[in-house]
């Protein structure tokens, strides 16, 4: 069973239940079309699971021999993806292979609306597929953002 690709206040209001968990009155209920809900349900269908998205990203990094991957769980810190992947290319053309062909991949297991930035200086890649957000680096450039750590550090350290 695939995970809902909603945010959860959507996915509460797509079953007909308001933000306290309650069931919305009758008339709410005959004012949503189930046309709606239906393709709601299909759009949920046609799209690939997170998890199976994070899998076969982080194959192809390890076939295009990306170095130092991190895998960064964002679901419940983030809005916006359920996974971020910060990697390296050793030179400018091996993050540009690096980042076409897992674009190429994503495209080939059916992920559409792929966005990517960065591909003609080929310093700092960013592929976002949705669920998967990738971060494909030079070593000095991943070095002085430092994305990680933006990410993986614990606020009440940072609040010292």
């Amino acid at each position: 069973m695939s995970k809902s690709v909603l945010p959860k206040d959507l996915g509460k209001a797509a079953t007909g239940k308001a933000a306290t968990g309650k069931s919305a009155g009758s008339k709410a209920k005959s004012a949503k079309t189930p046309r709606k809900t239906s393709t709601e349900a299909a759009a949920l269908k046609a799209q690939p699971d997170a998890d199976k998205t994070l899998s076969m990203i982080l194959s192809r990094l390890d076939d295009m021999k990306a170095e130092e991957t991190v895998t960064i769980d964002l679901r419940g810190k983030s809005a916006f993806s359920d996974y971020m992947i910060v990697t390296t290319g050793r030179a400018n053309r091996h993050v540009g292979a690096i980042a076409e062909n897992v674009t190429k991949a994503l495209k080939e297991n059916g992920i559409k609306n792929i966005h990517v930035e960065g591909l003609p200086n080929c310093d700092w890649v960013l592929i976002d597929s949705g669920d998967v957000v990738v971060h494909v680096f030079r070593p000095e450039v991943r070095e002085f953002y430092n994305l990680e750590r933006l990410w993986t550090q614990n606020p009440a350290v940072a609040a010292i």
